[in-house]
């Protein structure tokens, strides 16, 4: 049962995205920025954790799942080293995230050759 559930709130993450897509003149840079920005902001208010338990992976791999971790990662270092957290928080929760995407950016850019148009 728990992929139907990741399937159903992983496709409804995909069509809120491909809805603003087709239908606003928002690229998709900021669409992006968005889904991250409104995970940060349901997962500092505590309501995206549940979405989580509720659908699993299909809440955590989309951007918006990012977006939680940076909030759940600052509100966690907040409570153990104050103020400072707010700075280092984000980076400690998602550093594992990040450098997979950079090396699996890196593999890519040295396997494949660019070509000019």
């Amino acid at each position: 049962m728990i992929f139907i559930k990741a399937f159903i709130i992983g496709g409804l993450i995909c069509v809120i995205g491909q809805v603003l897509l087709d239908n606003t003149k928002l690229t998709p840079a900021r669409i992006l920025v968005l889904f991250v920005c409104v995970g940060v902001v349901l997962g500092g208010l505590g309501l995206y954790p549940h979405l989580v338990d509720f659908a699993g992976a299909g809440a955590t791999v989309p951007l918006t799942g990012f977006g939680n971790a940076l909030a759940q990662g600052v509100k966690e270092a907040v409570s153990k080293d104050g103020v400072i957290g707010i700075i280092t928080g984000g980076f400690t929760a998602c550093a594992a995230g990040v450098t997979v995407a950079l090396i699996s950016a890196l593999v890519v850019a040295a396997v494949c050759q660019s070509k000019d148009k």
